[in-house]
């Protein structure tokens, strides 16, 4: 193996050593420059589309919890649903107020939904189970990323 080595290295055009990337001394890619505050009263789209989804479960859970008939026999209660409903709406105003535990924990949350939608796409057994279970991913996962960059906004304009 090291003749095959010494033979490709000692070919034209190729050196012995890999020359490292331009930059920093070392190889190391130059640092990222820190990420601009918010500006007052700035909201960037994710935190809207985040606090929209929020409101929007949060009117689901009370809609639904005030419209099945039997809600125990199905594994829930009117006073969890309340709950789980008071928790995404503190979730959406402490968003709207830029927050950053609201933000983090949110995306506590999603990224509990993509574990399990993901473990559900294990056992989907039709295709459209399967497709809801990619297209929840897909958007959670997207979601997630943009409020990654939303975190390091609000976090620079706190110092």
């Amino acid at each position: 193996m090291r003749a095959l080595w010494t033979r490709e290295a000692e070919r034209p055009g190729l050196s012995r050593r890999a020359t490292p990337p331009r930059g920093r001394p070392g190889g190391t890619a130059p640092p990222r420059p820190a990420p601009e505050p918010l500006r007052e009263g700035e909201r960037p789209a994710a935190l809207l589309v985040a606090m929209a989804v929020c409101v929007a479960l949060a009117l689901a859970v009370i809609t639904s919890a005030a419209t099945v008939k039997d809600l125990s026999r199905h594994g829930g209660s009117l006073p969890g649903a309340l709950f789980v409903a008071a928790v995404l709406a503190a979730l959406a105003r402490g968003m709207y107020l830029r927050r950053y535990w609201a933000v983090l924990a949110f995306e506590a949350l999603l990224a509990f939904q993509i574990l399990v939608t993901s473990l559900a796409l294990v056992v989907a057994s039709t295709v459209a189970a399967a497709a809801g279970c990619i297209v929840s991913v897909a958007l959670s996962g997207w979601l997630f990323w943009k409020l990654v960059a939303v975190m390091g906004r609000i976090q620079a304009g706190e110092r």
